[in-house]
């Protein structure tokens, strides 16, 4: 099993100037590459005797050119190109999988970060070390004891952090004589519904924050237009392509200020996911989930907001890592009508709107909670996948 410790660390300004060169070659290479691999793919569909286009042939031609064509590549860590160029290659193949859609060119100031392998830094303590740089500091020690994996360096908002993948041996599943098995069904007003009828109530940080995000929106784009007209533009002018526009202090201050809110924003709504999902492992065996289509969902767009602001597929990830990790099952099951079927005698109400949150079960009388019934279903389903129920997947 392989796992990722995300520490935030402490640079100086030496440090962190270093690591701006080092993303910002990452991001060259990695655009150098996709044009080089347009053009070669496009020169193989016209003449199959032509090379098809390849990661490692691209790390190659870009090795052998970069001390004459690219030499400030130097000044940083040999991986930042090379990794980059591999990423490039696994986007492709997600692409060809049909998991993913084309690679597109990055940005600068946009996905900032570059990888490096195993043995381009070292660890000690609350410490790394990187070529080229020193020591930097770091806020924790790693956490997980197992062969180190790559390290790779990413900016959020103003932070820079230092994800290090973990390879740690597959865990024994759980298998006691009295297995505690539990349902979650998960919603809106309430981020999740246990079948014990507990309601966990999410943080909604968006929504929280979303005055403070308006006002600072605002205030940018009225700084946005006070340069433009600094440029020489009429208020309201849209601006031409390729015109830069000079941005004020006050501008790069208050989007780093918006980049925060954001960071935040995630922190919040991470953290109460973190808590519910390693509670829900930590008290039950086997965990029953609805698959939910959430593209879908966010097509509704009176409850896309609230939606997004939950984190649905956040909770399945984190959920399902957890599980594997200390050997639980989670049990995932898609379209079945978990708040249409009545948990007493099994009767399906043939419709259930968003708006009914209690209903009477016309068939046995029972009263039910929208939420909970859901989860009182769901757990249902993960005690017949316990008898070898074969049409749930875990």
């Amino acid at each position: 099993m392989i796992l990722a410790h995300k520490i935030a660390l402490d640079p100086n300004n030496l440090q962190e100037t270093y690591f701006r060169k080092a993303a910002g070659t990452a991001r060259f290479a990695y655009n150098w590459a996709l044009a080089e691999w347009q053009q070669q793919y496009a020169a193989w569909q016209t003449d199959p005797t032509w090379p098809k286009p390849s990661d490692a042939a691209l790390r190659r031609q870009l090795n052998a050119i970069k001390r004459d064509a690219f030499p400030w590549m130097l000044d940083v860590t040999k991986n930042a190109p090379p990794m980059a160029i591999m990423h490039l290659g696994q986007a492709f193949k997600n692409f060809f999988a049909g998991v993913a859609g084309y690679p597109t060119f990055k940005k600068k100031g946009q996905h900032v970060s570059f990888t490096l392998t195993n043995d381009q830094f070292t660890l000690k303590g609350s410490r790394v070390h990187i070529p080229k740089l020193g020591w930097v500091r770091m806020h924790e020690a790693l956490r997980f004891v197992g062969k180190v994996g790559e390290g790779t360096i990413s900016r959020t908002a103003d932070r820079w952090f230092l994800s290090v993948t973990v390879e740690i041996p597959d865990p024994s599943s759980v298998r006691r004589e009295n297995q505690a098995v539990g349902g979650v069904d998960l919603g809106v007003s309430a981020l999740a519904t246990l079948s014990t009828g507990e309601k966990i109530v999410g943080p909604k940080s968006y929504a929280a924050a979303l005055k403070q995000l308006r006002r600072l929106s605002q205030q940018f784009s009225r700084q946005m237009e006070a340069a433009t007209v600094r440029a020489g533009l009429s208020p309201g002018q849209p601006i031409p392509k390729g015109m830069p526009i000079p941005w004020s202090k006050n501008m790069q201050k208050t989007q780093r200020r918006v980049a925060r809110l954001h960071a935040r924003i995630a922190n919040i709504r991470a953290n109460a996911l973190h808590q519910l999902t390693t509670d829900l492992v930590t008290r039950f065996d086997v965990i029953a989930i609805e698959d939910l289509n959430v593209v879908g969902m966010l097509k509704n767009h009176r409850l896309a907001r609230a939606i997004a602001d939950m984190g649905f597929g956040e909770f399945r990830r984190q959920l399902e890592y957890k599980a594997a990790q200390q050997g639980k099952t989670v049990i995932v099951r898609r379209w079945y009508p978990s708040s249409k079927r009545c948990s007493a005698c099994g009767y399906k109400m043939p419709k259930m709107p968003l708006s009914v949150r209690d209903w009477t079960c016309p068939a046995c009388g029972m009263q039910h909670d929208r939420d909970v019934n859901a989860a009182i279903n769901l757990r249902k389903v993960a005690e017949s996948s316990m008898d070898g129920c074969p049409s749930v997947s875990a």
